[in-house]
């Protein structure tokens, strides 16, 4: 007797259900407590939570990174694998400037002991603990002086690395120090990049601090792109500028792009493909760019006089000649170190409102410049 359609479907309805309860069964057993991410734009690396420790992944250290790391993080550390991590850490080294207002925001600034070209940080809260000598100069972000940072023992380095083939990361490795690669400057969205400081959360076993600084920081940047979506007009833009003869300036699907598209401009190369830079000749630029309205972030210079001297052909675009070049590079920290380069990344609601201040003055009377300023 051939079993009836109601009997076949109930087969098949219990097979299902005894599959869901198995699969539920085994994620206990694994212990895992939270099998979502709670990142929303960070694309280079993952959390995941299970019941006796948590599991940091990153997934895009650098540009066309095929690897992942993985790093296990748990309250009492009881072996050697520096793939093991004990949170909290109480000592750090980092060795990128976009990585001192993430640990600030977080207030373990104190917890930093030692960072490669200390000249470059420009936030004075750390300066004032390098000139107590609570943080060690540790010479070259390249060739960092091993044999102090020995002597320091910090719990764990983050690095950057531009490629799988960082001679100076594995010899600290073979030191017994572990070393966690940062790839925020990898990310493609604005908020993608200042999303990291969920990275240094889960070190400092301080993520929800990290979630709620992290939300505000949204929140702040989604308001300012609603208030620049009220612009009734979008001013024409130019950026970048030469370096030996080569114009570069953001691609269309850069992060820098997508900066002057939240602030409602028309970036004259949104089109263009490439999350990069892309690398044009002047004549290619003046002939698209000549009457673009503004320009933003001119390379290096200084002062209009700067630009003047340096080729020809400045003085004849038209922001130029309107005075509407606006740049970075005038605000620095004491030592020279240039501000937007630190704390840009971890603050981009920052660099949106002034974009927005620059584009559509009108739209936030109230509010100064944080990073840019008009070339005089």
């Amino acid at each position: 007797m051939k079993p009836s359609i109601p009997k076949i479907i109930s087969f098949i309805l219990f097979i299902l259900l005894f599959s869901c309860k198995a699969d539920k069964k085994n994620d206990t057993l694994n212990g895992k407590i939270n099998t979502n991410s709670t990142l929303k734009y960070a694309k280079g690396f993952d959390i995941q939570h299970f019941k006796n420790y948590t599991k940091l992944t990153i997934k895009a250290p650098f540009q066309n990174s095929t690897e992942t790391f993985e790093f296990i993080l748990i309250s009492d550390k009881s072996n050697g694998d520096l793939n093991t991590i004990q949170i909290p850490i109480n000592s750090i080294v980092v060795t990128s400037t976009t990585h001192i207002p993430m640990l600030e925001l977080l207030q373990v600034e104190n917890k930093l002991v030692g960072f490669p070209n200390t000249d470059y940080i420009s936030s004075p809260k750390t300066r004032s603990l390098i000139e107590k000598g609570a943080i060690r100069e540790l010479g070259h972000e390249e060739s960092i002086n091993t044999e102090l940072l020995l002597d320091l023992k910090p719990d764990l380095v983050v690095g950057f690395s531009l490629s799988s083939n960082n001679k100076m990361f594995s010899v600290i490795e073979k030191l017994g120090i572990p070393v966690l690669l940062n790839g925020d400057w990898v990310e493609e969205t604005p908020l993608g990049r200042a999303e990291w400081i969920k990275f240094f959360g889960v070190l400092f076993d301080k993520e929800k601090m990290a979630d709620s600084i992290f939300n505000d920081i949204e929140k702040n940047y989604l308001e300012a792109k609603d208030i620049a979506s009220k612009a009734t007009e979008k001013p024409t833009v130019i950026s970048g500028g030469l370096f030996k003869d080569v114009w570069n300036l953001p691609a269309g699907d850069s992060f820098e792009a997508a900066f002057l598209k939240d602030a409602n401009t028309n970036y004259l190369w949104k089109d263009s493909e490439g999350k990069g830079s892309l690398s044009l000749n002047i004549e290619n630029v003046f002939e698209k760019g000549k009457d673009a309205e503004l320009w933003i972030s001119p390379s290096y210079y200084k002062t209009l006089e700067q630009l003047n001297n340096a080729n020809d052909m400045y003085p004849k675009f038209n922001a130029f000649q309107n005075k509407n070049i606006f740049s970075y590079v005038n605000k620095q920290g004491e030592l020279g170190g240039i501000i937007y380069f630190e704390l840009a990344p971890a603050r981009p609601d920052l660099v949106l409102k002034d974009l927005i201040k620059i584009a559509h003055p009108e739209l936030l009377k109230n509010y100064d410049l944080t990073f840019y300023e008009r070339l005089k």
